[in-house]
């Protein structure tokens, strides 16, 4: 059976569910080979209404660079642009944004690179992040051995299709892409050591990024020169840079220099350290060999909406055991796991034997989920589906145009909102590499 890579470990993946060896292939070659294309909510017309929805299809455009280069266009502050979910950079892709106290016309006068949109109309709601069903994806994986066949394909889904979907994991990207150390920095905030999370954040490397920042963080961690590190780092690395400053003028407050940072971004590095943690106790859960589509006795299940997975979590007992998992196997509910919090509702059971082992190793003390020092990054914890619906598949092997002799593997299938295509992709690929994600 492969084993996940030393980086997917560090995050919390440590187990595949399904066992084949993986496909390998190349992603995202080419923007078009990797489209997402968002399912949004509705928002009622209203003619009079502040905020003007626009449809944007974007090409080799991460969404928060995106909403800058409208705002710079428009002259506005960012601010007044919200979206429903953040879209990678490499890939093709279709979102609502929403902008306020803008007119067609300002729009219409606008011209940004690779992008496309056409306005739709005017609404009295602000699209705010998760006002979204959920995403489709068509994605094709490149340079596929040409000795797998269709039946090999399909026995490599087959694990994934019976029970309807795969392993809940959250990405890579949840944990900084190509440098993975947000739930690092996380882990330091809920243990109020504000240096190490500070230095983490600042000095830690990794593999897969650039040689200027790598060279500039180890010189950092030899000198703690800050002052010098300011100057040295690029300048594309501006929340390193707004640490330093701070630390150059107050040397030693570490608390002080991370309350210069969004709050968005502070609130990230916990839920980071939670996703991780989450990541630990769904592996484990794989590892024993209990199921993820069917609940067990001490399981806590969260019912399903026509909005999503509701955040009422509701303990399975003897006496609701066979009614949660007729309601599980209708689509009704989940099975969830706790992403730890000061107030979260443990599991018992099996999985409350799991969450309580990787609580004791990671030395994890839950009233530690609040830190009074960044309190916008405190958290009361909730819970999360451990499986993620995989819906409206198909998948089709053909000869790859861009590397002869070899085939390309074109899929296709929808999510909820907050399931990452990538812990889809890793149980077919099973890449050593996270960055080929």
């Amino acid at each position: 059976m492969t084993e996940p890579s030393s980086v997917e470990q560090s995050i919390g993946l440590t187990t595949f569910y399904t066992d084949h060896q993986g496909i390998g292939g190349l992603l995202r070659e080419r923007p078009e080979d990797f489209i997402v294309t968002e399912e949004p909510i509705e928002f009622p017309v209203d003619p009079k209404g502040r905020f003007l929805l626009v449809k944007v299809t974007a090409k080799n455009w991460e969404t928060n660079d995106l909403i800058r280069e409208f705002a710079k266009q428009l002259h506005i502050s960012k601010k007044r642009i919200s979206f429903a979910g953040t879209k990678d950079k490499r890939a093709l892709t279709e979102q609502i944004l929403c902008f306020y106290n803008i007119s067609k016309d300002q729009i219409n006068n606008i011209s940004i690179s690779d992008v496309e949109y056409s306005v739709l109309h005017r609404t009295s709601k602000r699209v705010r992040i998760g006002d979204l069903v959920g995403n489709k994806f068509t994605i094709i994986i490149r340079n596929v051995s040409s000795t797998i066949q269709n039946e090999d394909i399909k026995k490599l889904l087959h694990p994934l299709q019976s029970i309807h979907g795969f392993p809940n994991y959250f990405g890579v990207q949840r944990f900084g892409g190509i440098r993975p150390i947000t739930h690092k920095v996380g882990r330091a905030m809920v243990s109020a050591d504000f240096k190490q999370a500070v230095m983490i954040y600042l000095a830690e490397t990794s593999n897969f990024e650039g040689n200027d920042a790598t060279i500039a963080r180890k010189e950092l961690a030899g000198t703690l020169d800050f002052k010098q590190g300011f100057h040295n780092y690029p300048k594309r690395l501006r929340f390193e840079k707004i640490l330093m400053q701070h630390l150059t003028k107050n040397p030693e407050d570490y608390a002080g220099a991370l309350k210069r940072l969004p709050n968005n971004l502070l609130t990230l590095f916990v839920y980071a350290f939670q996703s991780f943690l989450f990541n630990r106790m769904l592996s484990e859960r794989i590892k024993q060999n209990l199921p993820i589509d069917e609940a067990l006795i001490g399981d806590i299940i969260l019912p399903v909406t026509q909005d999503g997975v509701s955040l009422n979590p509701i303990p399975v007992s003897t006496n609701n055991l066979d009614k949660v998992n007729q309601q599980i196997q209708k689509g009704k509910a989940v099975v969830s796991c706790v992403l730890p919090g000061s107030e979260t509702e443990y599991a018992t059971g099996e999985m409350g034997k799991i969450q309580q082992q990787i609580i004791k190793e990671e030395q994890v003390d839950i009233r530690d989920f609040i830190i009074p020092e960044t309190p916008a990054a405190s958290s009361y914890g909730t819970h999360r589906a451990i499986i993620s619906p995989l819906s409206n598949l198909t998948a089709s092997l053909e000869k790859d145009e861009l590397h002869q002799q070899h085939q390309k593997l074109t899929l296709s299938f929808s999510l909820r909102k907050g399931s990452y295509a990538t812990s889809f992709l890793r149980e077919i690929m099973k890449l050593q590499d996270i960055t080929k994600y």
